[in-house]
């Protein structure tokens, strides 16, 4: 399974606003063209990404001099896989065409003997996804590194 550049992107610059959309404490809006820089995204891509951002309530536009994006809600309380499905990206890992589609990708419209298991990889991906903040990727507490913290792992005795 493999993510495309719609939601790695989107990821990348939600992490990046996340990141450089608080001076001194308060919030602030965070031009399109500083991320585009920042994380080297096409600007244009950029836009159309922030566009189903802002539609599916997770950014705000502010106009004027001065503006650009900011998190509609807190770094801690906006998760990858909301992002992820914000820009149209299912997170499946088989061939069939919908998630748990009676119809299967074989050529009779059965499943493939391994459909279970692809579906079970997607649905493990998406928890996963579920259960990482953007607060999480800037501060480099994902995965193994968040466990590790939480259960003191690492710790000399």
């Amino acid at each position: 399974m493999r993510l495309s550049t719609k939601g790695r992107y989107a990821v990348m610059a939600m992490a990046d606003l996340a990141k450089n959309g608080r001076a001194d404490g308060v919030q602030r809006a965070v031009s399109l063209a500083e991320i585009a820089a920042r994380q080297e995204i096409s600007l244009s891509y950029l836009e159309q990404l922030f566009a189903r951002l802002r539609k599916s309530g997770l950014v705000q536009s502010v106009r004027g001099p001065g503006g650009g994006y900011r998190l509609a809600k807190g770094a801690h309380e906006t998760v990858v896989a909301e992002i992820v499905l914000a820009v149209d990206e299912p997170i499946r890992a088989t061939r069939c065409i919908g998630h748990s589609s009676p119809k299967g990708c074989m050529m009779a419209g059965e499943r493939c003997i391994t459909h279970n298991l692809w579906e079970d990889l997607g649905d493990e991906i998406h928890r996963y996804l579920a259960g990482v903040s953007l607060e999480d990727v800037v501060m480099n507490r994902t995965g193994a590194r968040r466990r590790d913290a939480s259960a003191g792992v690492g710790v000399a005795a």
